[in-house]
């Protein structure tokens, strides 16, 4: 990605790292910040070596939420009639999640959007230090990124809208036994955790993981009956693979397996 830019990718090994600094704002995210992180997902995806992607975000707090003031009139408007299809995913998984695997690392304040996006990537390590609220109709909003079905999915009815409706914060042990992240760690470490995390998936065989992850999303968005019937594909695609042949390889010759993504 382009410098100077709030959103910037690095490359090391086969971990992409997308990271947000708009410190001196909080994180908000301003409308090009949305595209500019879509352009890194996007990134992720095309990039043969990156297989698996980690998100963060400087300073000590993930994100205020939006930069409001920049969204009014967008906002009322809408979407505009004349703007071009974009099918990169986006940061909220609404339009299309990620094909590869995404890891988020968060930290203090982790507001509205923050939340959206850590319920879109696929595994999310906190800080204890992290705080989660769902700002919006405390300021005359509805919720615009998914909460409104990712917190049920995640929650269920009754801890979704205790929440939702309430618009209060809560911390990162609440949001651990919500299944909203998944580790929380001492402040300062979600980062290095995260980046671990995105190497033990790394030893994975990279072809393998983005099946179950494709298959599973299946299974959210058509249901149980068609992510069944994904099976005789995902083991095609994977039995068939030079990945398999070695992981079979390393096994026999008791060594730690080689993947190349194909």
């Amino acid at each position: 990605m382009t410098e100077g830019t709030p959103i910037t990718t690095t490359l090391a090994g086969h971990v992409l790292r997308i990271h947000v600094d708009r410190e001196k704002k909080l994180n908000s995210f301003t409308p090009e910040m949305f595209g500019q992180l879509s352009g890194a997902l996007a990134e992720l995806e095309e990039t043969e070596d990156a297989w698996v992607g980690v998100l963060t975000f400087q300073g000590k707090h993930t994100t205020a939420g939006l930069d409001l003031p920049k969204f009014a009139g967008s906002m009322a408007r809408g979407r505009d009639a004349d703007e071009p299809p974009d099918d990169r995913p986006d940061p909220f998984a609404l339009r299309r999640r990620c094909r590869k695997p995404l890891v988020m690392a968060v930290q203090g304040i982790c507001y509205t959007i923050g939340i959206e996006m850590a319920l879109a990537a696929d595994i999310v390590v906190a800080a204890e230090d992290a705080r989660f609220a769902q700002l919006e109709p405390r300021r005359g909003l509805a919720v615009f990124g998914g909460a409104h079905v990712r917190y049920v999915q995640r929650a269920g009815w009754g801890n979704a809208m205790y929440h939702l409706l309430r618009a209060d914060e809560f911390d990162a042990r609440r949001a651990l036994a919500l299944g909203f992240v998944q580790e929380v760690v001492p402040a300062g470490d979600q980062v290095d955790r995260a980046l671990e995390l995105a190497e033990e998936i790394c030893e994975c065989a990279p072809l393998a993981v983005r099946e179950i992850k494709r298959a599973a999303q299946v299974y959210l968005e058509e249901g149980e009956q068609a992510a069944y019937r994904e099976i005789p594909a995902m083991r095609a695609r994977t039995a068939n693979s030079a990945d398999f042949a070695e992981g079979i390889a390393s096994f026999v010759e008791r060594r730690k397996a080689t993947f190349q993504g194909r």
